[in-house]
């Protein structure tokens, strides 16, 4: 609000130093009447490249934002895998307990890893068949079931932010 308030006084002060100046125009030789003239065109063109600098932060700014989400995306793509195996890992037989529990720390460190990034898993099980979040690779009859409604899950899928970086892999019921 401050800032507003100072533009406002700025701009009227600016007003009326034009008053002043269209007043004392008559008074002006030709030499005195070009200075003006020549200091208005190089008053316009700063305030003109003054907008264009900063247009080009806010883009160049946006262009990052938009770049780092993309290698970021590519570089999680590439780690989902191993966040694979690791599950197929936790979910083994195992008579180990200390193996099992070893497992299961490194599977939720690396989760809370990508979540920390703003990976999220795509909700599947007893959800409605969504074909921008899943890809259905088989269809079954179930009765317990209602229409498009995912029965099995193939492989997970995740989203960064609201930008889907894998489908998840789904049975369709029905």
């Amino acid at each position: 609000m401050e800032e507003n308030t100072e533009k406002q006084e700025e701009l009227k002060d600016e007003k009326e130093k034009k008053q002043e100046v269209e007043k004392d125009e008559d008074n002006l030789n030709p030499d005195m009447i070009k200075l003006k003239e020549d200091l208005d065109n190089t008053t316009d063109r700063l305030k003109r490249l003054m907008a264009e600098f900063d247009n080009f932060k806010k883009r160049n700014a946006k262009e990052r934002e938009v770049l780092y989400s993309s290698i970021l995306g590519d570089i999680v793509t590439k780690l989902l895998p191993v966040l694979d195996n690791l599950e197929k890992a936790a979910n083994a037989e195992t008579t180990d307990e200390n193996y099992k529990q070893g497992i299961d720390l490194v599977l939720k460190q690396y989760v809370d890893m990508l979540s920390s990034f703003g990976v999220k898993e795509i909700e599947t099980i007893g959800k409605t068949f969504d074909p921008e979040l899943h890809e259905a690779v088989s269809m079954v009859q179930d009765e317990n079931l209602g229409e498009k409604e995912i029965k099995e899950v193939f492989r997970k899928g995740y989203r960064l932010g609201e930008k889907v970086i894998r489908h998840a892999m789904v049975v369709v019921a029905n």
